[in-house]
């Protein structure tokens, strides 16, 4: 079944040799694009091996380049991922590598899934379905409406990501040409 993959979430570093064949730069570029909850420049500068300082030099170029958004939190400042312009980014990335038919039929998928494990366990919500899991005994039954309500949750996040690609495709379609 073909679901438009999710925004790269880079949540899994990489090994001690491709840490190590890293630049500075390139090592606080790859840990501020996981970075989903917000962290200070030192948490980043601990994590790559880098100055406090030159993690701040990496995470305001970010910022700039509409990556990361900076937070103040009390008396400090933290960046995260700026989850508006992911998803704008997102969103262009499913125009550019996917026509129109197979954005509807990835959105027609998804619902159809969704019918189905409403049906199937008699409930609304992915909410419902973990809720469910209090009535059971079988441990088998248990992972699998929690497998379940986690791929729904998927799901319901990627539906509207793949109508927004699918509401603005024409307009996208003009914009997107290279003048020759």
């Amino acid at each position: 079944m073909f679901y438009p993959p999710v925004a790269s979430s880079m949540s899994e570093r990489g090994n001690e040799n491709t840490q190590s064949s890293m630049t500075r730069g390139e090592r606080v570029r790859a840990a501020a694009r996981t970075l989903r909850t917000p962290r200070t420049a030192s948490w980043v500068a601990d994590e790559t091996g880098v100055s406090v300082k030159t993690a701040q030099k990496y995470l305001d170029q970010l910022v700039e380049d509409n990556v990361l958004r900076r937070i103040e939190q009390g008396d400090q400042t933290c960046y995260c991922v700026d989850q508006l312009m992911a998803t704008y980014r997102e969103i262009a990335a499913l125009q550019r590598e996917h026509d129109r038919e197979a954005l509807t039929s990835a959105l027609e998928s998804m619902r159809e899934k969704i019918t189905e494990w409403q049906v199937s366990y008699d409930v609304e919500t992915p909410g419902e379905l973990r809720a469910s899991i209090a009535d059971l005994d079988d441990a088998e039954e248990i992972e699998t409406r929690r497998e379940t309500a986690a791929e729904w949750e998927h799901l319901d996040e990627r539906i509207p990501v793949v109508r927004a690609a699918l509401t603005e495709y024409d307009w996208a379609s003009e914009h997107d040409t290279i003048p020759v």
